[in-house]
């Protein structure tokens, strides 16, 4: 056990290397910044207030959100965010300009189809019920839709960071998962089945399917109803000439999230769950050759007391309610003069007292915080000792205007530990 700020223990020897977030927003190299880590930690306040200060240092910035409840619009003090990106207003110096938007996951798909096929077939399959169904809640649509929209936002070259708040999934892993599951899915044995009968066509067409395909038929007609079976054929026959372009796309984003210029930051709480999480996504970024700019720990508590450990602050704390503690004269312990003191100062000094030996507790809970938070980053720190860290300390309330999101910035460039 080895000693850290004055008063707390912590577990490990080394210190992590800094994240110099403001090195990295000013390196106009660094296109693209993609939040990432477990649900509730923080993605997109960190994502929003990484879009103001880099705007402020003169970057010109969007940032792509999919956080459901909103809450990056209302600090922007946008009144709606869609997939469109909208400049924020009173954001931006030297040339910067920042500009927000929320992922609508059925509207990008809408768009793709739009762009991939001809106004006849497009119209049969953003009609299509199978489609319909596919396009609002299939298993990882949203982060396939959060892929194909920063492949968009890359070509169309208005911007020069794009800054990724990635979906709220059960895993972080669904981000990178979801692309190559959906095109497999696409791709699979499956969706070549129903194709078939359209690819032979003509009679024997008709004669494949009524000799090789009419017992499987009847199985998948039991399985999902004659109608959904027939609506899944019109989708695959509608989309065949699309389902490459699926792959492509995919394939191509995912080598854009390799390539120089795309750097990761996962986001984490100073919780064992969420650093467990943060560790298996550096291991996973790691694998996939995906380039990891550090750790952004969210929520640190602090203290600017921290010379007063929770043992001594407990210690203080039950002398004050045993009435153990003495008054100090000129240097000596000595007993006060109750004679001496007026009436009800008995009651008045108990009060007092009591006040005293709650707020020492309240002390010592929050030094076992930030002890219990050590112990928890320093696991994570030795088993990836070369992960830059950046430490953001917890705030009494959540941030809801830009004011909120610059104070965040800042502290993000400082990346110094709360309390410090």
């Amino acid at each position: 056990m080895s000693e850290g700020r004055e008063g707390v223990d912590t577990v490990g020897l080394d210190t992590p290397p800094p994240l110099a977030v403001d090195r990295l927003l000013d390196d106009r190299e660094t296109r693209i910044i993609v939040c990432c880590g477990a649900g509730g930690v923080g993605k997109t306040t960190t994502a929003a207030a990484l879009g103001v200060r880099a705007a402020a240092r003169g970057r010109k910035a969007v940032v792509l959100t999919i956080d459901p409840a909103r809450r990056l619009a209302q600090s922007m003090g946008i009144d709606s965010l869609d997939n469109t990106p909208r400049r924020v207003a009173s954001v931006g110096e030297d040339g910067g300009e920042l500009h927000a938007m929320m992922l609508d996951m059925k509207r990008t798909f809408d768009e793709i189809v739009e762009a991939h096929a001809d106004a006849e077939r497009a119209r049969a399959i953003l009609a299509n019920p199978f489609y319909q169904s596919l396009s609002a809640g299939f298993a990882g649509t949203q982060e396939y839709m959060a892929m194909e929209k920063l492949g968009q936002l890359r070509a169309r070259d208005d911007w020069d960071l794009i800054i990724v708040d990635t979906p709220p999934s059960r895993s972080a892993l669904d981000f990178l998962d979801a692309p190559k599951r959906l095109g497999s899915f696409l791709d699979g044995k499956f969706i070549r089945v129903l194709m078939a009968p359209a690819k032979v066509g003509g009679r024997a067409g008709m004669k494949f399917l009524n000799v090789g395909m009419s017992m499987m038929t009847g199985t998948l007609s039991k399985l999902m109803g004659a109608s959904l079976l027939k609506d899944v054929q019109t989708f695959v026959a509608a989309m065949d000439t699309m389902f490459g372009g699926f792959r492509t796309r995919a394939d191509a984003t995912f080598r854009l999230l390799q390539a120089p210029g795309t750097a990761f930051l996962v986001v984490a709480a100073p919780e064992p769950d969420a650093l467990r999480e943060a560790a298996y996504f550096v291991e996973r970024l790691a694998a996939e050759r995906m380039p990891l700019a550090g750790l952004v720990l969210n929520r640190v508590h602090g203290s600017g007391a921290d010379q007063l450990s929770a043992e001594r602050a407990l210690a203080a704390a039950e002398n004050l309610e045993e009435g153990g503690i003495v008054d100090q004269e000129s240097g000596k312990a000595g007993l006060r003069d109750t004679a001496a003191e007026p009436p009800g100062a008995d009651d008045d000094t108990t009060a007092v007292d009591r006040i005293t030996a709650g707020l020492l507790r309240l002390h010592a809970e929050r030094m076992q915080v930030i002890a219990r938070e050590q112990r928890t980053r320093d696991r994570f720190t030795s088993l990836h000792p070369e992960v830059a860290v950046a430490e953001v300390a917890a705030l009494p309330g959540d941030v809801h205007d830009l004011a909120g999101l610059r104070a965040i910035g800042e502290r993000l460039a400082a990346g110094v530990p709360a309390g410090a």
